[in-house]
């Protein structure tokens, strides 16, 4: 939740650690699904040797994956770039980044859990995309005002 001291501790997190618990986030994120290619009994998957499964999953699901987490992360980023110019904060693209990404933490988890045990459906990306948007306005809602200068 958005607190001035956990806020302002972000600041000091440098990007190389977002990114890496950014990739071991999306490879958790991603066990269901390679649990059901490792089970599947019918189709392609099922006549693959589990070496080449584990490259199929991380080229053709884990790669893809990431990139359209990061290229979305970046997208909201920049929309939130715009609402904090728009309330007069004083806040850079990197930042917003890191929030955009460390709030993801919880939809993703949230998923996981709900994956292993049911089908997901796609209203859960809208619903996370809403919750993501709602918690990085809020957070640049503490960050202090611009100075206006004369």
């Amino acid at each position: 939740m958005p607190r001035k001291k956990a806020i302002f501790k972000l600041n000091r997190i440098g990007m190389d650690i977002t990114v890496v618990y950014m990739f071991i986030l999306l490879l958790l994120v991603s066990m269901p699904s390679l649990i059901d290619q490792l089970t599947a009994t019918e189709g392609q998957s099922a006549n693959l040797n589990f070496l080449f499964l584990l490259i199929y999953f991380f080229m053709f699901y884990y790669l893809p994956m990431t990139i359209i987490v990061f290229l979305m992360l970046s997208l909201i980023a920049y929309i939130a770039t715009i609402v904090a110019k728009g309330m007069r904060r004083k806040l850079r693209f990197s930042i917003l980044w890191k929030m955009a990404a460390y709030t993801t933490t919880i939809p993703f988890l949230l998923y996981t859990v709900i994956a292993l045990l049911y089908p997901v459906s796609d209203v859960f990306l809208l619903l996370s995309l809403i919750y993501t948007l709602v918690l990085i306005v809020m957070i640049i809602s503490v960050y202090p005002r611009r100075k206006i200068r004369s």
